[in-house]
């Protein structure tokens, strides 16, 4: 009798399985990196940096017609980073990068709450940073809903990093993780409409920074508004995007912000079939060197390394509170074959402000990305170079003289994304 039970409830669970989509795939991604003046001016007498490291990743994704659930884990690996036969991880880089579940709650309402990427339009503020190998995500919970062409996000976030679950009551909710702009809060509203060639999207941002007295007792929270638009035009062979954002509030350090911008106008245009072309300028405010205030804008959680040049000079981890940016930009995307590409991108870079001299010139990079797909992966490789002016010097702390004759940085990079099971097939 037992056995017809057991039998009774396979059959049962395996009809709910094929009822169910699963999905398990992962990634394997190494990179092999020259460094000689990525992200900041090297020293004439410092030599270059060499190293591999490579991303896995295995993602599991469950899904019926009532909820979603998806986990990712990861692991950061650099070549040589423990010694034979450790038995621990050195670095301490595995995690887990995404847990997430979303419940349908009907007529285009859902929730999705857990460990998430966020990103949005072109990844200006909020992205989810897949360059970097660690990735971006967000602890946070969402109200979702869907209508056409119509879509709302509405996002909760608090974060704790109490080391002792039972005995946090007897003292607050203090938040001691700092730096990269680490909230203790935030609430945003993500709101999108679509037409048929254009399309617009409006974001509400608020983030809050803990406080700490001269005692390192909790002081409050500072909190800093983020508000802006993307808009997106496409007809023909002619494309046109747009960012307007500022900043207003309290920044890290209870730092007045005010009258803090992002404009960035892009425009691409279609040659051919085998060549796209694209220009464009950003211009990032500056610090007005007020005490107590500041007006440089920090495009916060973005993918910034896909801005600004990927040699990541500006706004990646620095340039927070400095003299702001003026990029003018070009490129022209090469369709080689049906399975390869070539990106050249020129950036010439300028301060929004000047610097103490006076100078605002800060320098030229060219950027190359070649790209070629197999059967089942791919290859990506890049070149970048900085031809550094005056004020790169004067910004970066460093003399001409002291400075290498060369800045530049390569790299390349092999992508796998094998497709283990995907019931759905």
């Amino acid at each position: 009798m037992k056995r017809h039970y057991v039998i009774l409830g396979l059959l049962l669970g395996c009809l709910q399985f094929a009822q169910a989509q699963f999905t398990l795939d992962g990634e394997f991604r190494p990179r092999t990196e020259y460094r000689n003046g990525f992200g900041n001016l090297i020293a004439d007498d410092a030599d270059a940096g060499f190293g591999i490291s490579t991303r896995v990743r295995l993602n599991a994704g469950y899904k019926t017609e009532a909820y979603k659930v998806f986990v990712s884990l990861q692991d950061i690996m650099v070549w040589g980073e423990n010694r034979q036969i450790l038995p621990y991880d050195q670095n301490n880089s595995f995690a887990v990068f995404q847990a997430w579940a979303e419940i349908n709650l009907g007529e285009g309402w859902s929730t999705k709450f857990g460990r998430q990427v966020l990103s949005y339009d072109d990844q200006r503020i909020l992205g989810g940073l897949d360059w970097a190998q660690q990735g971006r995500n967000h602890d946070a919970a969402l109200i979702k809903y869907k209508k056409d062409k119509f879509l709302l996000d509405v996002a909760l976030a608090f974060n704790q990093d109490y080391s002792n679950p039972t005995g946090f009551q007897s003292v607050g909710t203090p938040y001691n993780t700092t730096g990269f702009f680490s909230y203790k809060t935030m609430q945003y509203a993500y709101l999108k409409q679509a037409w048929d060639n254009f399309s617009g999207s409006l974001l509400l941002m608020n983030n809050g920074f803990q406080e700490f007295d001269t005692n390192n007792d909790p002081d409050g929270v500072s909190n800093l508004q983020t508000l802006g638009t993307h808009l997106n035009y496409k007809a023909g062979s002619f494309g046109l995007a747009a960012n307007a954002f500022i900043q207003t509030g309290k920044r890290q350090g209870e730092v007045d912000v005010k009258g803090a911008y992002l404009l960035g106008l892009d425009l691409s245009y279609k040659a051919s079939d085998k060549v796209g072309l694209g220009a464009g300028l950003e211009i990032i405010s500056g610090n007005d060197g007020d005490p107590g205030e500041t007006g440089a804008f920090f495009p916060l959680y973005g993918t910034n390394h896909k801005f600004n040049g990927f040699m990541d000079y500006f706004y990646v981890g620095n340039h927070a509170n400095s003299i702001g940016l003026f990029d003018v930009h070009v490129s022209a995307n090469f369709k080689l074959n049906d399975t390869s590409s070539l990106l050249v991108k020129a950036l010439n870079f300028s301060g929004e402000q000047e610097l103490a001299s006076g100078e605002k010139s800060l320098g030229t990079e060219i950027d190359l990305v070649y790209k070629k797909k197999f059967k089942g992966y791919a290859l990506v490789a890049g070149y970048s170079h900085m031809f550094a002016s005056d004020g790169m010097y004067e910004l970066k702390g460093i003399t001409e003289d002291a400075a290498s004759d060369t800045q530049n940085w390569a790299w390349v990079m092999l992508v796998l994304k094998p497709k283990f099971l995907n019931t759905a097939k």
